[in-house]
C-alpha cells in the first residue's frame, strides 16, 4: 500500500500547473485555494527558471487544508539530498502530511546552462542522490516525518529506480501507452502519477495553437523525444511544437467529455492518480475558466 499522503489521491485527478507563479508570493493562496475549491485533490508544481521548489511548497501548504501538494519536478541540480528531504519532512509536518517530494533530473541546458553544473548519467545521479537521502538525520520534532518521494521516470532504467528506492513515478508528456508500459515496468506497487497536457477546445486552429506553444520547448529536449521515439514516433514528428500527430498524442483536447475520456484511457492503463495540465494562451493569465469547467466537483468526478 502506498503511504497515506498518496492513498488520498489515489483514483482522482489532480492539477499541474505553475500558475501560482503568476502572481506576487502573497498572492499565491488564492490560486491553489481555487484548485482546492474546485475539488482537484492534488496540485503539483515544477521548477525552472522561477520559484525555489521548497518556498513554493511552503506558500502552497500553508494557503491550503486539503489538496495535497507535490513539486512536480525539484531538480536534484538544485539543492543537496539532506535540503531536500529535511525540507519535505518540514513541509509534510507542518501541512498535516500533504507535501509530495518529486524529484527530477531535469535537462541539459537549465541543469548546465542556468544552474552550471555538468549534465552526465542522469540514472546514476538520480540513484546517487536517492541513496544519499536514506539516513539523513534531523534534529527538529520532524524528524520522524516521512513524506513521499517520488521520481520524473520516462525510460524503463528510471521507472525501474522509481519502484525499487521510492515511492513511485511521475511521467510528463507521455500517452497512454506510455502508461501501460510503465506499470508493467514498475510492477503493482509502486504508485504512478501521471500529467496530461489538455486543450479544452473543439477548435482545430486553437488546439494546434496551444499544443505548439506548449511543445515548442520540449520537442527540443532530448529526454521527450528518446521516450517518443520509443512509442514510435521518428524525427519528422519533432519540428518545433511538434507534428500533428505529435500534438494529438500528447494533447487531450475536445470538450469536458473527450478530456475525461483520455484521463480515463490513463486510468485504465494503471495510473493511480492523472494530473491535468491546461493550456491556456499565455502564462501570465491561467485558463482559470477552463479550470472551473473541467473540475472534478463541474464533471461529477
Amino acid at each position: 500500500m502506498a503511504k497515506p499522503t498518496l492513498e488520498r489521491i489515489r483514483g482522482r485527478v489532480g492539477i499541474w500547473t505553475p500558475a501560482h507563479e503568476s502572481v506576487a508570493p502573497a498572492e499565491s493562496g488564492a490560486v491553489i485555494g481555487l484548485a482546492e475549491e474546485l475539488g482537484y485533490c492534488a496540485y503539483w508544481y515544477p521548477e525552472s527558471s522561477g520559484r525555489e521548489a521548497l518556498v513554493s511548497g511552503a506558500l502552497l501548504t500553508q494557503a491550503t487544508s486539503e489538496i495535497v501538494v507535490g513539486s512536480a519536478i525539484a531538480s536534484i541540480w538544485a539543492r543537496d539530498a539532506v535540503a531536500a528531504i529535511n525540507g519535505a519532512r518540514t513541509l509534510a509536518a507542518s501541512s498535516h502530511d500533504r507535501f509530495v517530494l518529486g524529484l527530477g533530473v531535469s535537462h541539459q541546458p537549465l541543469v548546465e546552462g542556468l544552474r552550471g553544473h555538468h549534465y552526465d548519467k542522469p540514472l546514476s545521479a538520480m540513484r546517487s542522490y536517492l541513496a544519499a537521502m536514506e539516513g539523513v538525520t534531523m534534529r527538529s520534532p520532524e524528524k520522524l516525518s516521512d513524506p513521499p518521494v517520488m521520481i520524473a521516470a520516462l525510460g524503463p532504467g528510471m521507472l525501474r529506480l522509481a519502484a525499487e528506492f521510492c515511492d513511485g513515478a511521475l511521467p510528463y508528456l507521455v500517452t497512454p501507452e506510455h502508461t501501460a508500459r510503465a506499470r508493467e515496468t514498475m510492477g503493482k506497487d509502486a504508485f504512478l502519477a501521471v500529467e496530461q497536457a489538455v486543450a479544452l477546445t473543439d477548435d482545430a486552429a486553437t488546439f494546434s495553437s496551444l499544443a505548439a506553444t506548449h511543445l515548442e520547448m520540449y520537442t527540443g529536449l532530448p529526454n521527450y523525444y528518446l521516450n517518443w521515439q520509443r512509442l514510435g514516433f521518428d524525427e519528422s514528428d519533432f519540428v518545433r511544437g511538434g507534428s500533428p500527430r505529435l500534438q494529438e498524442a500528447l494533447v487531450a483536447h475536445g470538450d469536458e467529455a473527450a478530456i475525461y475520456q483520455r484521463i480515463d484511457e490513463h486510468f485504465a492503463a494503471g495510473a493511480d492518480h492523472v494530473s491535468i495540465q491546461i493550456l491556456g494562451s499565455d502564462f501570465a493569465h491561467p485558463p482559470f475558466d477552463a479550470w472551473r469547467r473541467l473540475s472534478p466537483k463541474a464533471v461529477g468526478r
